[in-house]
């Protein structure tokens, strides 16, 4: 069986990315925690944002699509599921409910990850919602001719219950050690579930809620504001990249970590640093609405379009961000460049 071993991240010979990314991380974790003990209106509003992003984005990653409007409706209780498609995203948000407002009662054990599992694949009906595979899995790639291979297996099914044991406690045993950083562990765990693949259905989405799980347990909580899902689903050919480069060799204990840890912490880092950017204002100035969007386009080096400032406040009405661009220009603080739906704004 596979060997869960992960006292390689106390020898001291990281990548040296690895340990930039991680300070990095670290820094920016420092500022947001302090903003939000100032700003919680601001964080809370993010936070409704982000889960409706975050639902929508993993599933999307699992190819459950719907429309933008029934997702918000569904992730808001505004309306029950009306198809499958619907209920599995329904579970989703269930799942992610219970992560949000319970991650300090939850832990990585094998009775919560099923509680978790049963919680997100219950509303679909799915028989085997809570309980591991009963066959063996394999996991599927398509070339750009159409033709199919095998490009890893799982752990299998008679074997699963004891490998998600060993899991389970490789985990303990490491968070015990003082020398090993937990937000290195944490990518290393998250691959070693994915290549056991207990379930039948739903290990990539699970492998997305035990991430954020982990991570708010030891205060890294940045996916709850801007949706870790979504940068996944941003750039996921980098993703599923570095996911089978880690996971090669792994059934013999001879793959390397080190792709998955770097992808994972990326897109950690650029949680942080667009949520970082919800705040990029001269300090000492109040940081209302207004200001936040004065700030984004003055401090901006290129011309940047009312879209682009929506999108790094989306807590921020569209109606708001034009008035507040209207006054700049009145004010002649900015200049806008083209017209209609292609205008662009800099600072004058």
């Amino acid at each position: 069986m596979r060997k869960f071993d992960y006292s390689f991240l106390d020898n001291g010979l990281l990548p040296t990315n690895l340990v930039d990314i991680t300070s990095n991380i670290y820094s920016l974790q420092t500022a947001a925690g302090t903003r939000k003990e100032r700003y919680e209106k601001v964080f809370t509003e993010l936070e409704s944002i982000a889960k409706v992003q975050s639902v929508k984005s993993s599933n999307a990653i699992e190819g459950i699509i719907t429309s933008d409007k029934r997702i918000a409706d569904i992730v808001n209780n505004s309306s029950a599921p009306l198809n499958h498609d619907e209920a599995e995203i329904a579970g989703y948000r269930d799942a992610l409910n219970m992560i949000h407002s319970g991650y300090e009662h939850l832990n990585f054990c094998v009775k919560d990850i099923l509680l978790l599992h049963e919680t997100m694949m219950s509303p679909s009906g799915d028989d085997l919602a809570g309980k591991y595979k009963q066959t063996d899995n394999v996991i599927i790639e398509v070339d750009s001719g159409g033709n199919r291979s095998v490009r890893f297996r799982p752990v299998p099914a008679d074997e699963t219950a004891a490998a998600m044991e060993q899991l389970e406690l490789a985990y303990l045993d490491a968070c015990s050690n003082s020398h090993i950083n937990k937000l290195l562990l944490i990518p290393c765990v998250i691959l070693g579930f994915l290549c056991i693949h207990p379930f039948r259905d739903g290990n990539g989405r699970m492998s997305r809620l035990l991430s954020l799980l982990l991570l708010y347990k030891i205060g890294f909580d940045a996916g709850k504001y801007i949706s870790f899902e979504e940068q996944i689903n941003r750039y996921k050919d980098l993703y599923y990249d570095a996911l089978k480069r880690s996971s090669s060799d792994w059934d013999t204990n001879a793959n390397n970590y080190f792709p998955f840890m770097q992808n994972f912490l990326s897109t950690l880092y650029m949680c942080y640093k667009e949520l970082d950017n919800r705040f990029a204002v001269v300090h000492g100035k109040r940081i209302t609405k207004s200001a936040r969007i004065e700030a984004t386009v003055l401090n901006s080096l290129i011309p940047i379009s009312k879209a682009e400032i929506c999108k790094i406040h989306p807590d921020i009405s569209p109606t708001t961000v034009e008035a507040v661009l209207g006054k700049m220009i009145k004010e002649g603080q900015i200049k806008r460049i083209g017209a209609s739906r292609g205008s662009r704004y800099v600072k004058a």
